[in-house]
């Protein structure tokens, strides 16, 4: 038995290792229930509700169609199976004893329905030129052309009449002997694409694109058991009590554009893949599932004819497959729906349901409980048909054309490969643990550094056996994988559990980018700029982690001044690839300083605000180191770190001397000389008795270092006492100022 006490502790363990996975700790990858085995392979056994491996039922084939499809299965009176096949139109008859024959070849290239009546007549129907053949004593014979594109089902029905679903116009017509066919019930619908009788003679009907299941009465009128929210009803079960069992699927939206606009088309089974396929006699591309139809009427039979399936877009939050139990009180329930597989057919006995899907041809039963046990994973294209007989059951498959056969009881043997594990990084294995009840059950494991195994990994491990539990032998790399192999004494074994643990390199963090501004310098220089007009912006630049500075164009450095605010702000970007929490240190150095001092450790924000009064006019470099021993060991733990671009503060105004002035007339000039001690000086402007600003370019006509002479030249000056102010500015915006009174 399961113990439910340790599986809670071991899930309790698998979420707090989880936290940790991102840390070059001790990390385990568990796998411990029915959802994590599902990802993996099966070969062999079967999966039980509860979560546990167990030696399955034997998988053998029976035949081999060499077809790329199996699309219809019909059992005859004396046990035989016809098999219609596509793409190449092939009818094919197994009996008994497993031999098989070829029983007919069609014009066309699908046949997607097959019945056999109480005579053994075999009524086979093709597309996409729908017509009806009867098959008997090896000779066939057209029965029944309903001018219908599609014909989806065949039903023999208690009288002995033969029941014709067609597409795509989804119409139902009763045929009682050859051309002797009329129309029964037209549902309104594309497709009718399942048919079956109930207890009561009453002919049960699914359709798509609205999902609709149909009970029509012998008299023709029909009442709807259950508008599904799937697109299309597509297997019909009906039980001896009267419950009705119905699967759906195609939760996805498909289109098909043709030249004259777009037009919704049924998507078949969901996750056909957007294909055109050629129809002739060469061979043919796989489908999932029966393809539906364009509009356009059928060519000449001789012609090649295409067939495309739609395209498909999924919705999030619709199911993709569902199963449905109809009482008798006509009541509904849904028993089982799936969002990742599509349930194709299913079988009844008594009332366990056994349904076959699209995922590596899997079959499922269905228990009581409406928990799925998982039979055996074929690890085919598709499982389409599910036939039960006396010595088992049958399953065709897509895209190989198979029939399987699952034999009563349990094989000898079975095999598990798990789902590729990444470790995010290249690891260091410890061991491989597991609880089992049982024994007969080793273990090998694998590793590699790309995501599917491939010629590079190493090989499967040595056998690791329960008395051993041995450390992985595989090689360190960043995937692993691990098999499970249950030989002929682990019979009655079940595995519960596998735990791989594991230690991940730690990756060192990466410090993006560093940036230096002064906190409040925005709004200083715009009240700056609304003064004196041309302020120039002041520089935040950032250096990034490839070394060069992303700044404005023509900006080698940063200047700051305590003109446009009293603090320095320093922000950093930074990131671990392995997820770890990081932890900063800021450093400081002068332009012709040796060594780096300390401003503050242990940061766990990535930002730090200082005051600009703490340092001295000149150059300066910030450098922040990162570091992840938070999430590792200090041995292991990794470190990095980045170098601001150079940083200019500057706080001391030009000094600015002006010469006595000259007049001559009403013109007056000045001669003014302007020196800046740590920076360059970027404009010079004066203002005539506290009128506006006017500008002044450097006497060598540029003004671009730390020494100008200006020529300040008033002219049309009248008579009288005049105040001129000279106002220069360096880089950093300080200004520097004098006076000169003129009479």
């Amino acid at each position: 038995m399961k113990r439910t006490g340790d599986r809670g502790q071991g899930t309790v363990l698998l979420l707090l290792c989880a936290a940790l996975a991102s840390a070059a700790t001790t990390t385990t990858w568990e796998m411990n229930s029915y959802q994590d085995f599902l990802r993996g392979k099966l070969n062999g056994l079967s999966l039980t509700q509860d979560g546990r491996l167990i030696v399955g039922p034997r998988v053998t084939t029976l035949f081999s169609s060499d077809q790329p499809q199996i699309w219809s299965v019909a059992q005859a009176p004396d046990g035989s199976l016809y098999l219609g096949t596509g793409h190449r139109g092939r009818l094919y008859k197994l009996d008994p004893q497993g031999k098989s024959t070829l029983a007919w070849t069609a014009d066309q290239p699908e046949i997607f329905a097959v019945a056999v009546d109480a005579k053994g007549v075999v009524y086979a129907a093709t597309s996409p030129d729908g017509k009806v053949y009867r098959i008997e004593n090896g000779k066939a014979a057209e029965y029944f052309a309903p001018e219908a594109r599609y014909i989806w089902a065949l039903q023999v029905a208690p009288d002995g009449a033969l029941m014709v679903a067609t597409g795509d116009q989804g119409r139902i017509f009763r045929v009682t002997g050859a051309g002797k066919g009329a129309l029964f019930y037209d549902s309104g619908q594309s497709h009718v694409t399942c048919l079956a009788f109930d207890r009561a003679g009453n002919l049960l009907a699914g359709s798509e694109p609205n999902g609709i299941l149909y009970r029509i009465a012998p008299s023709g009128r029909a009442f709807v058991l259950y508008d599904a929210n799937l697109p299309e009803i597509h297997a019909i079960v009906p039980a001896p009590d009267g419950t009705i069992y119905a699967a759906a699927l195609g939760g996805s939206v498909s289109r098909r554009t043709s030249g004259t606009g777009s037009q919704a088309t049924p998507a078949g089974a969901g996750t056909a893949p957007t294909i055109s396929v050629t129809v002739t006699d060469a061979a043919q591309a796989g489908l999932n599932a029966p393809p539906r139809p364009t509009t356009t009427k059928a060519s000449d039979a001789t012609q090649p004819t295409a067939v495309s399936t739609p395209t498909t877009a999924d919705v999030s939050g619709v199911e993709k497959s569902a199963i449905y139990r109809i009482h008798a009180d006509n009541t509904v329930e849904t028993i089982w729906s799936s969002k990742e597989e599509n349930a194709y057919d299913l079988v009844l006995d008594r009332d366990v349901v056994t349904f076959a899907t699209d995922a590596q041809a899997r079959i499922y039963r269905l228990e009581r409980d409406r928990k799925a046990t998982l039979i055996a994973q074929t690890n085919e294209g598709a499982a389409m048909r599910l036939v039960a007989l006396s010595s088992g059951l049958v399953a065709t498959t897509g895209d190989a054309g198979k029939v399987l056969r699952l034999v009563n009881g349990t094989g000898a043997s079975g095999t598990f490969e798990s789902p590729v594990h990444d470790a995010g990084t290249v690891a260091r294995w410890g061991r491989l643990i597991w609880r089992m009840d049982g024994k007969g059950i080793v273990f090998r494991t694998r590793s590699g550094n790309t995501a599917r195994p491939d010629a590079t990994w190493s090989d499967w491990s040595e056998p690791i056996t329960e008395t051993e539990r041995a450390a992985i032998a595989s090689p360190n790399a960043r995937y692993v994988q691990w098999r499970a192999e249950f030989a002929g004494t682990a019979a009655g074994a079940a595995l519960d559990s596998v735990t791989i643990a594991y230690v991940p390199q730690n990756t060192p963090p990466v410090v993006r980018s560093i940036s230096v501004t002064s906190q409040g310098a925005s709004a200083s220089a715009g009240k700056t700029q609304s003064a004196v007009g041309a302020t120039p912006p002041s520089y935040s630049i950032t250096v990034t982690d490839t070394g060069e500075a992303a700044t404005p164009a023509g900006a080698p450095s940063q200047t700051l001044s305590r003109a446009q605010g009293s603090q320095v702000q320093i922000s950093w970007q930074a990131d671990d690839p392995d997820g770890d929490r990081l932890i900063y240190s800021l450093y400081f150095r002068g332009d012709e300083e040796r060594e780096w001092k300390l401003l503050r450790g242990n940061i766990t924000e990535n930002t730090y605000l200082l005051d600009a009064d703490l340092f001295a006019d000149g150059r300066y470099f910030f450098r922040v180191t990162a570091s992840d021993r938070l999430s590792n060991p200090l041995n292991l733990a990794r470190e990095a770190d980045l170098v601001s671009a150079p940083v200019i503060i500057d706080s001391t105004p030009p000094t600015v001397t002006a010469g006595a002035p000259r007049r001559s007339g009403a013109t007056v000039e000045i001669d003014v000389d302007a020196e800046d001690r740590g920076n360059i000086l970027r404009r010079c402007e004066f203002s005539v008795d506290a009128g506006q600003w006017y500008p002044v370019e450097a006497s060598d006509g540029v003004t671009d270092s730390a020494k100008e002479r200006f020529l300040v030249r008033v002219e049309n000056l009248p008579a009288g006492e005049h105040l001129i102010v000279i106002r220069v500015y360096d880089a950093a915006g300080n200004a520097g100022l004098t006076k000169v009174v003129v009479r």
